[in-house]
């Protein structure tokens, strides 16, 4: 499962048709991506940490936020 949070705040629940996986990289750190953020200009990819650090910045200019980072819990 992964949430995606609409430009209005809503929060959906839902399996997407592509997953971040482990190419996919933070454009930070270059640590494994686990949110990806649509803007106009195109896609940001951030670790858990990077987008916690970023989310109130973007959420004003984010087309969708992609958060896979509850697989960090998974066993």
């Amino acid at each position: 499962m992964s949430q995606i949070v609409t430009p209005n705040g809503a929060v959906d629940e839902l399996e997407t048709a592509h997953q971040l996986t482990a190419l996919d990289r933070c454009d930070a750190c270059g640590a494994q991506a686990y949110i990806r953020v649509v803007v106009a200009s195109g896609e940001l990819l951030f670790c858990a940490h990077h987008g916690r650090k970023h989310q109130e910045k973007l959420a004003s200019i984010a087309h969708s936020w992609h958060d896979e980072s509850s697989r960090l819990l998974e066993n």
